[in-house]
């Protein structure tokens, strides 16, 4: 087993790698600096890696030992939740306001957040290339939920998510996972389990069985640009 060695420094201009995930320190954290381009932050999601500061910092990677995931198979969706789904009421869409639900989920909240002005340029570029995507939950013509996250050949990370309607951002996450598995991608990352992804079937498994399905997951080819997440509902 990879010995833990802690953070390891980046200086500006160095090349898009990161040292072996296995070494980040009890928790998680992997590698301090450098900088938030395309390049470099498609590197690191490819290598299980990804950023995670607030204001003021220097930029913090970050690999964390268990890692937290969802899976179709595992997906829960409660009574109520069904209901809401079969009721209706809301329109999904994909891609149509990545600006907007990435800044929603960067709203301030009682917690703070890292979403910062930084971040929401570095995301949007990845967007503008390809390799982000959004999905939105609409309400009489207004956006009321959604998620955002990296995409990597058959991996989908996702970042945030955000409501403004109760139950909207569970409408997002379930319609991004059947969604999104049936389209081809086979890891559906969320990082650190919470109550609340728990509750939607989410569940932590060894950062070495991550890597395994990372690697596989990122050899293969999905196209994502025409998803019809209504679909699946």
């Amino acid at each position: 087993m990879q010995q833990r060695i802690g953070p390891v420094f980046i200086p500006a201009g160095a090349a898009n790698a990161f040292p072996d995930p296995r070494t980040a320190d009890r928790d998680g954290l992997l590698a301090i600096g450098g900088d938030l381009s395309v390049e470099r932050l498609l590197v690191a999601y490819e290598s299980g890696v990804f950023p995670w500061y607030g204001d003021g910092l220097p930029v913090l990677w970050w690999s964390p030992d268990p890692r937290a995931v969802m899976d179709v198979e595992t997906l829960h969706v409660s009574r109520s939740l069904r209901r809401r789904l079969q009721r209706g009421g809301f329109e999904l869409s994909w891609n149509r306001a990545f600006g907007k639900v990435l800044r929603a989920c960067g709203e301030e909240r009682d917690t703070g957040t890292w979403i910062i002005p930084e971040m929401i340029v570095a995301y949007e570029r990845l967007h503008r290339r390809g390799h982000a995507h959004s999905l939105e939950v609409w309400e009489e013509g207004r956006l009321v939920g959604g998620l955002y996250g990296v995409q990597c050949g058959g991996l989908f990370a996702a970042e945030s998510k955000f409501h403004r309607r109760t139950d909207a951002s569970k409408i997002a996450l379930v319609a991004a996972v059947r969604s999104l598995f049936a389209r081809g991608v086979r890891l559906f990352d969320v990082q650190f389990l919470t109550s609340h992804l728990r509750s939607l079937g989410a569940r932590e498994i060894a950062r070495e069985e991550y890597l395994q399905r990372l690697e596989r997951a990122c050899d293969l080819k999905v196209d994502l640009t025409s998803l019809d997440p209504a679909r699946f509902v």
